[in-house]
């Protein structure tokens, strides 16, 4: 367990070390807002510019926080076909939550970047860093996203997560990197002993000073 987001991305960076040796190459994307206070400490420690990518997770109507799906920057939409059919949400209902979602990203490029796009990752290494991994839908599509803006290798970096989420994202990533992955993983915020909301001014006030 970790105290909070901070002490958590110092144990992450510590476990990244090996990819300060190429800084020029190198960039860290956060997924917002979470990932944000994890990221600004793994990027501080290998030196490298930081960046997020914006990703929104697929809400069920009756439990957003369960999610069949997620959208990312560019319009890459990643569907868990399974979780779809067992909880029988119509196409109807999945096209006016992607619709949504992606008017939301729109809105978080503007209030983040100002409406700029994501920092050029075309042919470099990206570490895209979350507070944690639960079902690995949104840092899925962070991926699918990536992989079409041409980055050359992506590594999933977090403090935690589930067994499943990271047997998942290791399907589709280069590597990936988490400090624990507890046994008994109930949820992300059970595996921190201060986990706050992050607030849409710590991301721009994070972003601005690299």
């Amino acid at each position: 367990m970790f105290t909070d987001r901070t002490q958590a991305g110092r144990a992450l960076a510590r476990a990244l070390t090996k990819y300060a040796s190429s800084p020029n190459k190198l960039i860290v994307l956060a997924l917002p807002r979470g990932g944000i206070p994890v990221a600004v400490e793994v990027a501080r420690a290998l030196h490298a510019p930081l960046d997020v990518v914006n990703v929104r997770k697929l809400g069920t109507p009756t439990n957003p926080e369960f999610a069949f799906g997620a959208v990312g920057e560019g319009g890459s939409v990643v569907l868990d076909q399974a979780t779809i059919d067992y909880l029988g949400v119509s196409q109807r209902v999945q096209d006016q939550l992607i619709s949504e979602a992606l008017s939301q990203i729109d809105a978080r490029i503007q209030a983040f970047r100002g409406g700029r796009d994501i920092t050029d990752v075309t042919g470099r290494t990206v570490i895209v860093v979350d507070d944690g991994l639960a079902t690995g839908a949104t840092a899925q599509a962070a991926v699918s996203v990536l992989r079409n803006l041409g980055a050359a290798r992506i590594i999933l970096a977090v403090p935690t997560g589930s067994q499943q989420a990271v047997n998942r994202l290791a399907q589709v990533c280069d590597e990936v990197v988490s400090v624990e992955i507890p046994g008994d993983f109930g949820s992300v915020g059970g595996q921190y002993e201060h986990f706050p909301q992050v607030s849409e001014q710590e991301v721009i006030d994070a972003l601005s000073t690299y």
